[in-house]
């Protein structure tokens, strides 16, 4: 991205973004019919607000930095998530499962392992059904999905670019795929920890639970719609071969797009229409499958990925820009890992991540093209890459609104009858006693 223009915009031009993420977090709570019905105009509407002056200002430039966030962030970041949200709502867990704190416990590790390979969002799909049905006797069961929500809807998707958006940004921005293996530790720091928390928590409302009692036959467990693990196979395959694979560039409307990007996202296509066309429609029926998710998450991710434009040309100006002061309050790793998480709890990880990725790049390798940077950053400064990801992919879970399958497997759990706590009580009775405690532990021992 241009540095220029991240030196002539003032932080006036960050109001759309911050219009954009506010509507976000707050029509959904403060006036949720509303929301529901007219989320896309609102979308549209701070978009215009960002593009109409830029284009009128900025004419050629500010053209090109709109078909540079499109063609080269947001349709490979769509792809992605289109391709694993279809691929993984092809699979379908079968069989009885009694919903006992181990077993749940087990679902849960389960569901994490699956997290970074297959996306949060795909893993959350696959497994939340099943486990929903195996709790559905339980008197207490909204702390389960809470957890559930904790470990794989966010904290288990940090060791992939495919296991959460941000990371997936960081990927199309020049971060190896098999980077983020080392942040491993740092997940285990968290995710054993909760998973424990929770086996204790679910041992002691089991046991006030009604006793178990079952008519129906106890089936073994199985899995339908196999063939789709292979194509979720398939996608890491293609995704990794993208990035290790050199083939030059092209030009599409003047942006520069590498052929094996294209590539992948042709592939990737490809996967999500042969998924869609072998899997039996009863499969898509007991998953309860709809377009609808992701039609939701394509147009409210446009409007953040248009309106993000000038904060992130700003932040790339380093010292130069209007936003300098952002910069000097992040100094030290443990300041990105709060900033970045802090942000990611309430507003949206993806762009979160790409800012404060930016704000490390202009703060440690100001005025470096952006290769040149992403390199250095890797070897010379690689704990502040690391407190960004953890941050922004293991914060995502302190509110329903900090990543996008945390309204999924609520909304999910809400129409099986399940009481979900209302956003303050998801706050105040699980994040702030379970999540902040293990992120302090996190800060002290990798980001001091």
């Amino acid at each position: 991205m241009n540095h220029e223009l991240g030196t002539l915009l003032s932080a006036w031009w960050t109001i759309p973004s911050a219009g954009m993420l506010l509507s976000i977090a707050l029509f959904p709570l403060l006036a949720p019919h509303f929301w529901e019905h007219h989320y896309a105009k609102v979308t549209l509407f701070w978009s215009l607000v960002l593009a109409v002056p830029l284009l009128f200002l900025y004419r050629g430039e500010g053209g090109h930095h709109l078909l540079e966030v499109v063609i080269a962030d947001y349709i490979p970041f769509l792809v992605i998530l289109w391709a694993l949200y279809t691929v993984a709502s092809g699979i379908f867990v079968t069989g009885t499962l009694h919903g006992t704190p181990i077993q749940n416990t087990l679902m849960l590790a389960a569901g994490g392992l699956l997290a970074s390979w297959v996306g949060t969002t795909g893993a959350s799909i696959v497994m939340v059904r099943p486990l929903i049905r195996a709790i559905s006797w339980r008197t207490h069961r909204a702390h389960t999905i809470v957890f559930f929500i904790f470990v794989v809807s966010n904290v288990c998707g940090a060791l992939t670019p495919l296991g959460d958006p941000p990371l997936f940004l960081g990927f199309l921005h020049g971060v190896p795929f098999f980077w983020t293996l080392r942040l491993f530790p740092i997940m285990l720091m968290v995710a054993v920890p909760l998973l424990l928390i929770y086996f204790a928590l679910d041992s002691w409302y089991y046991r006030r639970d009604p006793p178990h009692t079952s008519d129906s036959e106890r089936q073994s467990i199985g899995l339908a719609g196999w063939q789709n693990l292979f194509l979720l196979l398939a996608i890491v395959l293609v995704v990794f071969t993208s990035g290790s694979w050199t083939a030059g560039t092209v030009r599409i409307f003047g942006v520069e797009r590498g052929i094996a990007g294209l590539w992948r996202d042709v592939v990737l296509l490809a996967i999500s229409w042969i998924s869609f066309r072998t899997t039996p429609a009863q499969i898509h029926r007991d998953n309860h499958f709809s377009w609808g998710p992701v039609k939701e998450v394509a147009i409210l991710f446009a409007g953040i990925f248009i309106t993000m434009i000038p904060a992130l040309a700003i932040l790339r100006a380093g010292e130069n820009g209007a936003l300098h002061p952002v910069i000097e309050m992040a100094r030290e790793p443990r300041h990105y890992f709060w900033l970045a998480g802090g942000l990611s709890s309430f507003l949206d990880n993806a762009p979160t991540y790409l800012t404060f990725f930016n704000t490390a790049l202009g703060a440690l390798e100001p005025g470096k093209p952006e290769a040149d940077a992403v390199r250095d950053l890797l070897t010379t400064h690689a704990r502040y890459l690391e407190a960004i990801s953890c941050g922004a992919v293991f914060m995502g879970a302190n509110t329903y609104i900090g990543n996008a399958p945390n309204f999924m497997v609520k909304s999910i759990a809400e129409k099986a009858g399940i009481e979900m706590p209302g956003f303050f009580g998801y706050i105040l009775k699980f994040a702030i006693p379970v999540l902040i405690p293990l992120f302090l532990i996190v800060m002290f021992v990798f980001f001091r």
